[in-house]
């Protein structure tokens, strides 16, 4: 099981809204379990009395939390409706306990016990009921039992005055449990809602950049090779005709498929090299279209260096933005370049770890880097120009990825 500090928000916001839920369950449970024993036993009741019904309470709390189980994960999934074979085990946990609770309290004389605690007795059920209805539904069930409760309390010797009291307490209580528990569902609905739109506009993002690497092929092929079958098919005519011009239309497509292999290599060079100032502005883009905050600390064309730092730099921003929007969780990332003496510095720091980073970052890494392939490749591009590079947790449990290329030191360094 992860820790609290290795979940990712969206888990962190789960987490919490389950155990509310959960305590608000147990919380009743408990105390209703405390009166029923506690009461009983001062009023020396008879042991039935003292057993049974903390048994009951007991056995309705952990049913009830099963159902709760189910009900959240079915309301967070929308058309989910869950069998009978879910719900009616709680139901008759709940109706078992609210029952044994009346006898009690219909025998206050030996047990002490007085109606109001129904509202307990009740919650661990509606607390999941109200999740699985809608609310107009939920709504008129609890009106229901509001009209049952007014018939069944008298039975317990209390006069009007009384029962309207129970049964007004024990409305308010259920009342507020059913709203309390769907507002905190439907803001964790929200929450996933959220992630799930964020994690469509990443893979809008990577689509978009896979259409403008498809449609530079299109434009380059979709012409030329349109000519060369037009020219073979004019010197196919030629040759069969004898003609001279056909060695001439044959040597045309020669050239144009040549000029065509020429421009795709031109074309897949610059999709597989990095440009460090055009990842930077490519990162910005991609990662603010995904929702997330990027800021970009650069000098910009006046930082001058070799073209082959610059490569291995715009690697590293290509790979650590791609992880950012795969792996990670994150809300913020900031990409800084900077000149140190005869060292050029680049960092990339993102708020997104899901569990504690080491060196390799891993996918779990919250945007670091894959402990895999892609760190490995990065290392290697960074070593063939004398640099080095970290991946591992920053300050104020970010993930940082820094990268070290020496260079040599021009003279309006020095």
């Amino acid at each position: 099981m992860k820790s609290w500090s290795g979940r990712s928000g969206l888990a962190k916001v789960d987490l919490y809204t389950r155990v509310t839920a959960y305590m608000l369950l147990w919380s009743a449970v408990v105390v209703l379990g405390l009166m029923l024993l506690i009461r009983p036993i001062r009023h020396e009741a008879p042991l039935v009395l003292v057993v049974v019904a903390p048994l009951l309470n007991l056995a309705n709390g952990v049913l009830c939390h099963r159902f709760l189980h189910r009900a959240m994960d079915a309301y967070l999934r929308p058309g989910t409706v869950l069998p009978p074979r879910e719900v009616l085990p709680a139901a008759a946990a709940g109706a078992a306990t609210a029952g044994a609770v009346l006898v009690e309290a219909a025998t206050a004389d030996l047990t002490g016990l007085l109606p109001g605690m129904l509202g307990a007795a009740l919650v661990p059920f509606l607390a999941g009921h109200c999740l699985i209805h809608p609310g107009r539904t939920t709504a008129l069930h609890q009106a229901l039992l509001a009209g049952v409760l007014l018939a069944l309390v008298p039975l317990t010797g209390r006069d009007m005055t009384q029962t309207l009291t129970t049964v007004t307490s024990v409305a308010f209580i259920t009342g507020w449990l059913a709203v309390t528990v769907r507002l905190s569902l439907w803001v964790l609905g929200v929450v996933f809602e959220l992630r799930e739109a964020r994690d469509v506009q990443a893979r809008l993002a990577v689509a978009e950049e896979r259409l403008r690497f498809g449609r530079d092929l299109h434009d380059i092929l979709g012409r030329n090779l349109s000519v060369i079958a037009l020219k073979s098919e004019l010197a196919v005519q030629l040759a069969r005709r004898e003609r001279p011009e056909a060695v001439d239309q044959m040597i045309e497509v020669q050239r144009i498929a040549q000029e065509s292999q020429r421009e795709v290599r031109d074309v897949v060079r610059g999709y597989r090299e990095a440009d460090l100032r055009v990842e930077l502005e490519g990162a910005r883009g991609v990662l603010g279209a995904a929702g997330i905050d990027c800021a970009v600390d650069s000098p910009g064309p006046g930082l001058d260096l070799p073209d082959e730092v610059r490569s291995a730099l715009g690697w590293v921003v290509r790979e650590t933005t791609t992880n950012v929007l795969r792996h990670g969780d994150a809300r913020r990332c900031a990409i800084a370049v900077r000149k140190e003496e005869d060292t050029v510095l680049l960092t990339v720091e993102n708020d997104g770890v899901r569990t504690g980073a080491g060196d390799g970052g891993g996918g779990a890494g919250g945007g670091g880097l894959g402990a895999g392939t892609g760190l490995i490749g990065l290392r290697e591009r960074l070593a063939a120009v004398g640099g080095t590079l970290e991946a591992g947790p920053g300050d104020g449990g970010t993930f940082l990825v820094t990268a070290r290329i020496p260079v040599p030191r021009t003279g309006a360094d020095r």
